[in-house]
Order: structure tokens, then C-alpha cells, then sequence
């Protein structure tokens, strides 16, 4: 994960928007120019999301498919509070589920 950045509030001619630090655009440059939109989770808590100009057009639908499910993943593990960090204690309680267990290759089962 990168580091949070403060944003502010501000005037933008008639309307109001959010203004980022130099620091990001540097740290971020594909961002520049980009489009984005914000989403409200509850009172207090809001998605950015920023689409930069530049994705390439073979990316583009493996992307906009990984977007989405981000998005979609997001968004349900945020309704109720819910999400929680992956721990050391969860990977190990993991790899004791699937420990001794062997798969089978498909391709020398055919061959």
C-alpha cells in the first residue's frame, strides 16, 4: 500500500472540489488528467476512484473486469465494517487447511 495523502477542500470557479498534493501526482503520475468519480459509503466514509487516460487497449478489458470486482469487493466489505487485515494467524490457520493435500495434474491424466 502507498502512503495516505491529505486532500483539502476548495472553490473551483462555481463548484467545490477536493485538491491533492503535489506529492501524489509525482508518486502517481498516471493520474494526471484523469477522470474519476466519488462514491459515499455512510456519513462518514467515501471512495475515490481516479481512471487514468493511458490504459492501454489490450489491458483494458482485463482491467475494467479487475476493476470492477475491486470495486464490488470494496464496497460489500465496507457496508458493515467488516473488513479486516489478513494476518499472520489467518495465513497460518490457511496453509493447515490445505496442508498434505495433492492435486492432480490434468495434463497427465489425458497424456
Amino acid at each position: 500500500m502507498s502512503n495516505p495523502y491529505k486532500i483539502r477542500s476548495t472553490k473551483i470557479g462555481n463548484s467545490a472540489g477536493f485538491r491533492l498534493p503535489a506529492d501524489f501526482y509525482r508518486e502517481y503520475p498516471q493520474f494526471a488528467n484523469a477522470s474519476s468519480w466519488i462514491e459515499v459509503l455512510s456519513p462518514y466514509t467515501a471512495i475515490v476512484k481516479i481512471i487514468p487516460e493511458s490504459i492501454e487497449e489490450e489491458e483494458e478489458v482485463d482491467s475494467l473486469i479487475m476493476l470492477l470486482f475491486l470495486d464490488f469487493a470494496t464496497t460489500e466489505a465496507l457496508k458493515n465494517n467488516s473488513l479486516q487485515p489478513y494476518t499472520t494467524e489467518m495465513s497460518e490457520a490457511a496453509n493447515k487447511l490445505i496442508e498434505g493435500v495433492e492435486l492432480e495434474d490434468e495434463l497427465l491424466e489425458d497424456g
